[in-house]
């Protein structure tokens, strides 16, 4: 896979994740700042670091398996790790400006 392709894969894992929203935070997980890093490498195995707002969020278990799945029926993705994070935790700082004016924190 060439850097444009590794890089238009990345586009593409941000649109699915800028696709599915928290169900307690009307706001998708990108823009909540829950997506902590996107890796691909040339052969197409994907590395997620993300988070959730809290430990013992109620989507602990569903929400990372949902964003696996759909990044895994993307063209070009061969394998998704995914990896949980609480450091640093998740905080308001970390909600993008947009999603902040549509959550009124603006």
């Amino acid at each position: 896979m060439t850097r444009d392709e590794i890089r238009e894969l990345e586009e593409k894992i941000v649109n699915v994740c800028k696709n599915i929203y928290d169900p307690e935070i009307p706001v998708n997980i990108y823009d909540l700042g829950l997506i902590y890093d996107i890796n691909v490498s040339e052969d197409g195995k994907v590395k997620i670091l993300m988070t959730l707002t809290a430990p013992n969020c109620p989507v602990a278990e569903s929400l990372p398996a949902q964003v696996k799945q759909e990044i895994s029926y993307l063209n070009g993705v061969t394998d998704v790790d995914l990896e949980i994070t609480f450091d640093p935790p998740w905080n308001q700082d970390l909600i993008s400006e947009e999603a902040k004016l549509m959550l009124g924190l603006l």
